[in-house]
């Protein structure tokens, strides 16, 4: 399944992820995905892990059939009629029935987009904190989260890590537990251009391996600058981070986890990257600002179609 994620906070200051739910019978994995050079290793992001891990066990009832597409955007632009123009553009678009979509708009606007987006698109929140509740002023409680009835979270985006500091410790302990109370989490990795440039790329990874997660990459040096990783590189780190999931997890669990890509996508570029075998969807910015186009990037994730 594909997921398409779409950034209502670009313009709504932060509206992220919409989803929609009507997965086909899936009757196995993955036909097989290429395995990487047993040079290639995660050898640096242990903590986010270990966090995790410590905190969850993985279900392998997961089904992961389904795309996903999901709306990610900077949570800094948008006002209630920018909003409510997008929401109607994405209430009137046709959507693949076998993509999930989910918009993650910025805390303030949730409860708007929620009362008015169609049941087909699921709301997701931008960010939330470790644990239950306390005196944390200004952070968000996964318990508000479910309150609003979203079902997802986005958390560890390029901005938490790069802008504000988060580390992966700090991200799993907050993943550990949205996941604990039935939140599904969206968790992003990617590599700063340096990094890239020094063939860093997968030395920076905290890649999570949980039920109910959706791993989001997004190389931070295409992220809103309009360069974008080609559908080769992509595919790299795609079939890397399947790699992992398989000799640290099972099989199943890499060939059921979705891996979407992030950074630059838009309705010129999505059908091109959605043709490799392990790019199961996207983590839209700008792009999912304007409703007609994000729908083209929705759509355009059926161009490929995952392997029973």
């Amino acid at each position: 399944m594909a997921v398409a994620s779409t950034s209502l906070a670009s313009q709504m200051s932060g509206p992220k992820s919409a989803t929609s739910i009507s997965c086909p019978q899936f009757s196995g994995l993955r036909k097989s995905f290429s395995k990487l050079d047993n040079s290639v290793s995660f050898s640096t992001s242990q903590a986010f892990f270990q966090t995790v891990d410590s905190h969850l066990r993985l279900s392998a009832d997961r089904k992961g059939c389904r795309a996903v597409v999901a709306m990610a955007g900077s949570g800094k632009n948008g006002t209630k009629d920018t909003i409510s123009k997008l929401v109607s553009d994405l209430n009137n678009a046709q959507l693949e029935s076998d993509v999930d979509v989910v918009v993650a708009p910025p805390f303030l606007y949730i409860d708007q987009v929620k009362n008015s987006l169609t049941d087909r698109i699921e709301v997701s929140a931008q960010n939330c904190w470790t644990g239950k509740g306390g005196a944390f002023t200004g952070e968000i409680s996964v318990e508000q989260v479910k309150d609003l009835g979203c079902k997802w979270v986005i958390l560890g985006h390029s901005e938490r890590r790069h802008v504000i500091g988060e580390n992966d410790e700090f991200i799993g302990k907050k993943a550990a537990y949205a996941l604990s109370q039935g939140v599904g989490v969206i968790a992003c990795i990617g590599e700063l251009l340096q990094e890239r440039e020094a063939g860093k790329t997968f030395d920076v990874y905290a890649i999570p391996s949980w039920d109910n997660v959706v791993i989001a990459y997004e190389p931070v040096w295409a992220i809103g600058t309009g360069k974008v990783a080609s559908p080769e590189q992509a595919q790299e780190v795609h079939v890397a981070v399947r790699d992992w999931l398989t000799k640290n997890v099972s099989a199943e669990v890499a060939s059921k986890t979705r891996i979407i890509y992030g950074g630059s996508v838009n309705g010129s570029n999505s059908s091109d990257l959605a043709k490799k075998e392990d790019i199961d969807g996207f983590l839209v910015g700008g792009a999912s600002l304007k409703g007609p186009e994000f729908a083209t990037i929705v759509n355009s994730v059926t161009a490929k179609k995952v392997a029973a």
